[in-house]
């Protein structure tokens, strides 16, 4: 290994590690609590060493999510390949993308409910349009093409926000498996199909 070499593995590891830690610390503390100077504590390295890898904690929780959004997209595809039939892929992607949402819970609030550096739609990073991807992959056999991109959203938006209410402890969890059954019979539905 050339010293280039291992001088860019170990800078990789050092912004990886930081990464990790910010998530760790968010998920035990909450994300309010990770600041630049703690992470540099927790993991031993001085402040400008995290300044030489991110501006900041926007920066941070950016590489949060996107690593996140492509765990996400990961379950989501594991979840859609294995299901038999388009109906069953709808739901087993519901829930694997609920499930994500509360095992989670600082993870997905970076990916989705913080300010962040990622840009959404046609020029977002190559894991959030792999992420969309898959919701798209759930309505082609039931859509036309052109259609796609709106039932992806739609859909997206609507287990966003079963996720979000249900984190915040705003939805009745007696109910959580009639929300999914509702769901399920609206999303399958093609256009011809009626409301």
């Amino acid at each position: 290994m050339t010293p280039q070499t291992r001088k860019e593995r170990e800078r990789a590891d050092r912004r990886q590690r930081i990464i990790d830690t910010a998530r760790e610390l968010a998920e035990s503390d909450g994300w309010e609590t990770v600041t630049v100077r703690r992470l540099a504590d927790r993991i031993e390295y001085s402040q400008p060493v995290l300044y030489s890898h991110f501006a900041g904690k926007r920066a941070i929780v950016s590489a949060v999510a996107e690593q996140g959004i492509a765990a996400l997209s990961e379950a989501m595809r594991a979840a859609r390949t294995a299901a038999p039939t388009p109906g069953a892929a709808m739901e087993l992607v519901a829930r694997a993308y609920l499930d994500f949402a509360t095992a989670n819970p600082a993870l997905y609030d970076a990916m989705f409910l913080m300010d962040t550096d990622l840009t959404f739609g046609l020029d977002a990073p190559k894991a959030l349009r792999d992420a969309f991807a898959e919701l798209e992959a759930l309505f082609r056999p039931l859509v036309a093409e052109s259609e796609l991109g709106a039932y992806a959203e739609v859909y997206w938006s609507a287990l966003h926000g079963l996720a979000a209410l249900d984190r915040g402890g705003r939805l009745r969890p007696e109910l959580k498996e009639q929300r999914l059954a509702i769901l399920m019979r609206w999303g399958g539905r093609a256009p011809e199909e009626g409301a």
